[in-house]
């Protein structure tokens, strides 16, 4: 027999979260333009270096940075400035996933560069605090996650723009245990949330020269939030007439991501939440994997630059850490140099990557048997600097 008092408690629950999504929905609406940061100065730049492997990927992606924008630091223009205590000794210590002081510092800085954080997980030595992640995209309004994957030679240069703020990820930890045999989590799409996202990937594809946008929904099973998401995407492309856009299932997508004859026609790409988290990862590893790729968290008053791999724990027991890919960090970094303005210096790091990857001078192997984080950080500055660079990068393309 059903329990009535089962029903009702379950539903006070849902009662709770439907009043915060309500609240936020009208905090969206309110919301300001986006900063100008050709208005700021200086232009403080976090370097948060995390857990694990993260401080020695940020400590050499730093070092790049500063030689890439030398004279801006030195007319003041930008400060890097190191940002302790993301750590999860420190988040377990203050029970928070981001303790308040490093908050603090977080919101003092325009745009932050971060190395990867550990989130605990079921089992694991730690308590069970929410991922510093997910909490930095809620606290600064991190509504636009953005990932390049970029694999010339198959003629690969996609762009996602992932939701960062709604979906099953807003609310996953607010579902219920209807009854021992029963759970039940929330989904939340909003139409102010839906419409940013989707407006971003447009922007950015006329801002780039991009054609095409790729809307990736489950329109046709999850109709009322996937089809609110679709339904704002149709509205958002009736003033972008110069770009051609399309939608696909994302089963499909994720196919389609895997046939040659078809991926290279992809361009810009916006998708919700979980569905984003998913297809980048697949997508990262057609490049070469997780540790190649970077990732953008940006909103419109802040933005965090980061890599989308994990801390590599074993690494540091086994004194490795030195020997770390900063690539997927300098990726990041290259697109922050975009971000606030300095897309030629940004593209050219993004086509210095290209060719230390596939030039392969320096391997990096995570062991001693290949090149450290400094010394690839090295041939990455040099490989910038080159003044051939734009025909070596062509013929790692044709190759």
């Amino acid at each position: 027999m059903i329990n009535a008092q089962v029903i009702d408690d379950a539903t006070a629950q849902f009662g709770v979260v439907l009043r915060q999504q309500l609240d936020r929905v009208e905090r969206l609406k309110q919301e300001g333009d986006w900063i100008d940061y050709a208005d700021i100065c200086p232009l403080v730049i976090g370097v948060i270096g995390g857990d694990g492997i993260g401080p020695t990927i940020s400590a050499a992606t730093q070092r790049v940075l500063e030689k890439l924008l030398s004279e801006e630091v030195s007319g003041g223009k930008f400060v890097f400035r190191v940002i302790e205590g993301l750590t999860i000794e420190n988040r377990a210590a203050h029970m928070k996933s981001i303790p308040d002081d490093v908050l603090a510092e977080i919101k003092e800085c325009h745009v932050t560069l971060k190395g990867p954080t550990h989130t605990p997980e079921g089992g694991d030595s730690w308590p069970n605090i929410e991922s510093a992640n997910v909490s930095m995209r809620k606290e600064l309004d991190l509504f636009a996650n953005v990932r390049p994957v970029r694999v010339p030679k198959h003629g690969i240069d996609w762009i996602f723009f992932r939701e960062n703020t709604e979906d099953i990820y807003a609310v996953g930890g607010q579902g219920v245990n209807v009854t021992p045999d029963l759970a039940v989590d929330f989904r939340v799409i909003t139409t102010p949330g839906s419409r940013r996202i989707i407006d971003a990937a447009f922007a950015h594809a006329r801002r780039v020269g991009r054609s095409k946008v790729t809307v990736v929904t489950k329109a046709n099973i999850v109709k009322a939030t996937d089809g609110k998401f679709l339904e704002v995407a149709r509205s958002i492309a009736e003033g972008y007439e110069d770009i051609e856009w399309d939608s696909w299932y994302i089963d499909i997508m994720t196919a389609k991501l895997l046939d040659i004859r078809r991926r290279a026609s992809f361009q810009v790409l916006v998708l919700p939440n979980l569905y984003g988290d998913i297809l980048t990862d697949q997508a990262a590893q057609i490049q070469g994997g997780v540790g190649t790729a970077g990732s953008a968290n940006i909103g419109k008053s802040h933005a965090m630059f980061e890599a989308i791999h994990g801390t590599a724990p074993r690494m540091v027991e086994e004194g490795r850490a030195i020997y770390a890919d900063p690539s997927s960090l300098l990726r990041a970094g290259a697109m922050m140099l975009e971000h606030i303005g300095f897309s030629s210096l940004g593209s050219r790091l993004h086509k210095a990557l290209d060719i230390c990857t596939y030039e392969r001078k320096l391997v990096m192997t995570g062991r001693s048997s290949g090149a450290t984080s400094d010394e690839y950080g090295d041939y990455v500055l040099t490989t910038v600097e080159d003044p051939h660079l734009e025909s070596r990068w062509l013929e790692c393309s044709e190759a």
